[in-house]
Parts: structure tokens; sequence; C-alpha cells
């Protein structure tokens, strides 16, 4: 995962058709931990590496700061997915038999370019950067 839903989606649900691997979630699915808005699963999210030149959720949502840069669904970021599911930040699939889909189950692609910095300040992505 690359891309996070922030408390400022109005759920118009814009960016959940324009997902190609189907890993924005609607408000009332019951895999989602968020109360109220969308939720990108992160063990899913691909940041559109190899369908597109950036998020096409981003292009599709009409508010400002609904979507933002997140981790790389990296090893180097194993912990910190395992903590958010933890806390409920995330709730990262669990699989009968390999458990929790971590990235040390799956790795996912994402857009190296990205500054560090901007996804640990889960800074705005594309036209609202």
């Amino acid at each position: 995962m690359a891309v996070m839903i922030t408390d400022e989606c109005i759920s118009c649900d814009a960016c959940a058709s324009e997902c190609p691997v189907a890993a924005i979630l609607e408000e009332d699915n019951e895999k989602n931990p968020k109360d109220g808005i969308l939720y990108v699963k992160p063990e899913s999210c691909v940041e559109c590496v190899g369908h597109a030149d950036e998020p096409r959720c981003v292009e599709a949502c009409p508010t400002e700061g609904a979507i933002v840069w997140d981790m790389p669904y990296t090893m180097d970021f194993n912990e910190y997915y395992k903590g958010g599911n933890e806390e409920g930040t995330y709730k990262i699939r669990e699989h009968k038999k390999k458990g929790l889909m971590l990235p040390e189950q799956k790795e996912q692609p994402f857009i190296a370019e990205i500054a560090m910095s901007d996804r640990e300040a889960h800074a705005n992505i594309g036209r609202w950067a």
C-alpha cells in the first residue's frame, strides 16, 4: 500500500471504481475499519504501478487531502503495518493458512520516486500536492 484515505473523504465512491485492483472498500463494508469513509486495503494497493502514472483514485477524487501517501507495503515496513493492524488503523486480511497478509507474506509494488518524507507526512498526491 502506498495510499491512504483520510477523514477528509466525503464517501462519494468516485475513487473505488477507478482502482484497477479493487483495493478500495466502501464505508459500509464489514472489512472496513474506518467509520464514515472509504478504506484502502494496504495488502492490495499497488499505487497503480503497471496501470497508470499515478494512483487513479486520486485523479477521480474531488476532495483535496482525502487521499494521501502512506508507507510502501514492503518488508522494510512490516512492523509499521503490523502495529497499525493491532491499533485498528488497518485491517489486514487474514489468510487461513498463511495468517496475517503482512508484507512478509507478499510485498506490493510502489512508486520509488516518492520521497520517504512525503510518505511519512501523509502528503497530498498528484494534483493536490
